[in-house]
């Protein structure tokens, strides 16, 4: 007589971030990636697992083995630069990775930045790339004003609208300031993304109002319900639908990559074929503008006044950033939690693989 597998418990697993990255590297190596586009890919992913983006993190790597694996990703991309001008290029990704082309494209950003104050590179035939706050953050690490840009498959509706029209689109920017953490941003155009539905279905919580629409476009908290995302703004989404734009022209208009109602669904079922997202990555040297003593001035006493203005009975005043890095401290201290559906499927590629599977703290 068999004996039933135990059921999993619902409470979410802790991990050790440096343990996370070498599984996620591993599994992505297994599935058919090189070195290069297993490293870009599980930074990416523990950029958004270290700082709360959880439905930008580890979550991710069952997806990211079966694109690589079913052909929609190249795991060995051939990355291919093209400068416009002397500052500008752009990349043709090779369908590789997201984040293997968005890294190695704001590092190029960087070089032209150190020449010449500033430097974009627009992406074309790329795949999903995770947060867009990866990119940005990893400029502003270097002293450099980061900007980050990508479009993605249709799944939010315009303002009235009933129909997918836009991706999630994110806009990212990150800021150095001088002896303390960067200043930074990292938001979609949508009022949630959309892998946050997946994750209110992993965890059976329902979505705050006014965030999601079923397929007549009408507002639903039941995350099972959700066929389509609202532009962030609520009665104002007329303003994140705008955002949208802004974004699609910087990710597929100006890099030549395909229209978000043009992209084939990331949830599949095709996963065979490439599907041509865009993005767009800037980055600009403080120093080239003005004095960069009066810029890290102007910076730090810019985020003191913000954080130490007049506060709400009741509520608080951050800066953009600081929620993450109050995270991202907690779960160095504590671990990174991971939720159910993503224990499962470590489980999974952990006996498919062969690998070691990370255990919790």
């Amino acid at each position: 007589m068999s004996v039933p597998a135990p059921a999993r418990s619902s409470a979410l697993e802790r991990h050790r971030e440096d343990a996370l990255f070498a599984f996620c590297s591993a599994a992505l190596a297994a599935a058919g990636a090189d070195a290069a586009s297993a490293e870009a890919a599980a930074r990416a992913m523990l950029h958004g697992s270290r700082f709360g983006v959880d439905s930008h993190g580890v979550r991710l790597l069952d997806h990211y083995v079966t694109v690589i694996e079913g052909g929609r990703v190249n795991g060995h991309p051939t990355l291919d630069f093209r400068a416009g001008a002397a500052a500008v290029a752009t990349l043709d990704a090779g369908h590789g990775h997201g984040a293997r082309a968005a890294y190695a494209a704001m590092d190029r950003a960087m070089e032209n930045a150190a020449l010449y104050g500033i430097g974009a590179v627009a992406i074309r035939n790329s795949s999903h790339f995770g947060a867009a706050g990866a990119y940005a953050l990893a400029a502003a690490e270097k002293g450099f004003i980061g900007l980050a840009f990508c479009n993605s498959d249709s799944f939010v509706r315009l303002h009235g609208g009933a129909e997918r029209f836009h991706g999630t689109n994110p806009i990212a920017m990150g800021v150095p300031v001088k002896g303390e953490a960067p200043w930074f941003l990292d938001m979609a155009t949508s009022a949630v993304p959309y892998n946050r539905v997946l994750l209110y279905r992993s965890l059976g919580q329902s979505l705050p109002p006014e965030v999601a629409s079923d397929g007549d476009g009408f507002d639903t908290t039941d995350p099972h319900k959700v066929e389509m995302l609202a532009p962030l703004g609520a009665a104002f989404g007329f303003k994140g639908a705008a955002l949208a734009g802004v974004v699609e022209v910087f990710s597929a208009v100006l890099a030549g990559a395909r229209l978000s109602f043009d992209i084939a669904p990331m949830g599949g079922p095709d996963f065979g074929t490439p599907r041509n997202v865009g993005a767009f990555v800037m980055a600009m040297k403080p120093g080239a503008f003005l004095p960069e003593e009066e810029f890290d001035a102007a910076m730090q006493r810019y985020r003191h006044t913000l954080r130490n203005s007049r506060r709400a009975p009741g509520d608080i005043v951050m800066a953009p950033g600081d929620r993450e890095w109050r995270v991202a401290e907690e779960r160095r201290r504590d671990g990174i939690p991971i939720d159910p559906a993503t224990a499962e499927a470590f489980d999974r590629l952990a006996e498919r693989f062969g690998l070691t599977r990370p255990k919790a703290v």
